[in-house]
């Protein structure tokens, strides 16, 4: 807050006379609200990025961007906007510094796709309405880029993922071989998430950590979404919300939208042309491509 007319704030307050404690407290009462939901969404951004961060390192990356914030305020607001749901439990050792789950190579990066249900990617992204923050999951089918299981929920606890995957396998029925690759944020890695991945044959692939850019598909379906659905209007309501994000996703970017890297066809009808999910007979898990090389040759006697 700036002072006025040259005076600092210790001098108005003498001549007026008030306290500096009754003076803050009105100027925060008649501030505008839109100068905290600016806050509250680098607080959101920050805390959706790094999942395993407490208050006081999101209090340090906050300050970073050029808030002036304590780390009580951090915290208060990160509480109401349900960020500090999500506790760090031991089940089994890591070497991830982030958790202590246990953490899986990425193997999306070498798959060779021909088929739905190779391969699916989940992330999870915060959405702003007008007076709170909620929580979306996704599950996109690599293949045909189709949003095959998503859920909202206020928390941003392992139950909001677990959700949209049961969606997913409901749907679709995969068959044991699936690749699910995800980031390595804790939901994905808690020993709930893991058993039910393993309870129906699939295999774990998680991101390299800084490297967002590993799970692209999932990246590039959030922000489609926040462009041409969030951004497009405002709204008020967790079900007014979760009415129109349903509305998009089912009707509008699974049936009608049309994707570049599936030929400017929908996902709807990139699966038709290649049989649909759970039709096309002798269905095999995706294949793997690594890196090849030419054989040395033995050296030849009587040469160097």
């Amino acid at each position: 807050m700036q002072s006025q007319g040259g005076l600092s704030i210790l001098r108005m307050c003498e001549l007026a006379p008030v306290s500096r404690a009754s003076f803050y407290r009105h100027w925060e009462a008649k501030a505008p609200r839109e100068a905290e939901m600016a806050l509250r969404d680098v607080i959101q951004r920050l805390a959706v990025a790094h999942r395993f961060y407490g208050y006081r390192r999101i209090t340090v990356m906050v300050q970073r961007e050029g808030y002036e914030v304590g780390a009580k305020k951090v915290r208060r607001l990160m509480k109401q906007d349900n960020l500090l749901a999500v506790r760090r439990r031991k089940f089994v050792t890591t070497t991830d510094s982030g958790h202590d789950f246990v953490v899986y190579p990425n193997l999306a990066e070498h798959l060779i796709l021909t088929d739905v249900n190779q391969l699916w990617v989940a992330d999870i992204t915060y959405l702003r309405l007008l007076q709170e923050f909620v929580y979306l999951a996704v599950v996109l089918d690599a293949f045909s880029r189709r949003a095959v299981g998503w859920a909202l929920g206020r928390s941003l606890q392992t139950s909001l993922p677990m959700a949209a995957l049961e969606k997913a396998i409901r749907t679709r029925q995969p068959k044991p071989g699936l690749v699910h690759h995800s980031d390595r944020g804790s939901q994905y890695a808690s020993n709930d998430y893991v058993k039910r991945l393993e309870s129906i044959g699939a295999v774990l692939s998680m991101s390299r950590a800084g490297r967002p850019w590993e799970n692209g598909q999932c990246e590039s379906f959030l922000k489609t979404l926040k462009q041409e659905e969030i951004d497009a209007r405002p709204y008020h309501t967790m079900e007014e919300l979760e009415q129109h994000v349903g509305e998009f996703i089912e009707q509008t970017y699974n049936r009608v939208r049309l994707h570049s890297a599936l030929g400017y066809v929908s996902p709807e009808e990139f699966e038709s042309r290649v049989g649909g999910p759970g039709v096309v007979p002798g269905w095999l898990p995706a294949a793997l491509s690594l890196r090849r090389h030419n054989e040395v040759p033995p050296p030849v006697e009587g040469q160097p």
